[in-house]
């Protein structure tokens, strides 16, 4: 299995965990609704992955990964929501959050690699009180 396969996979794997989650939400008004949003991020990551490996350049290849990005990084929020929320066991929230840290680090990787990042882009992510854990990119 390729490297990009094996990516893939987990983004693929990902997304029917978030989809899993999302069937045990409340059937309230901010249930439905934070459901709606992690579905559709969560869901796009690994579409947006193949976009990026059928490339037809580099340029294209590090702007499909960086909306890939994006959709996991609003993933990581929407999760987070639901922690905060407490709409969803810990036990069964935590995997899918490190997971999808997980699926950040990595992308934000091969951005890099890719030489898709000015330097100053490819910083650790910030984990201020404010914003634990999160895994946006630091930016000037």
């Amino acid at each position: 299995m390729a490297k990009g396969d094996d990516i893939q996979s987990r983004l693929v794997k990902f997304a029917v965990r978030v989809l899993d989650l999302c069937e045990k939400l409340p059937k309230t008004f901010a249930g439905r609704h934070i459901a709606g949003q992690l579905i559709r991020s969560a869901t796009s990551a690994a579409p947006n992955y193949g976009e990026a490996r059928g490339a037809e350049s580099k340029n294209d290849f590090v702007h499909k990964l960086g909306i890939t990005f994006k959709e996991l990084n609003e993933s990581e929020v929407w999760l987070e929501m639901l922690s905060e929320r407490r709409m969803v066991p810990d036990p069964e929230l935590r995997p899918v959050q490190e997971e999808c840290k997980i699926l950040c680090r990595i992308i934000a990787a091969s951005r890099k690699t890719a030489g898709g990042l000015p330097k100053r882009e490819t910083e650790q992510k910030s984990e201020s009180p404010e914003n634990p854990g999160l895994c946006h990119i630091d930016r000037p």
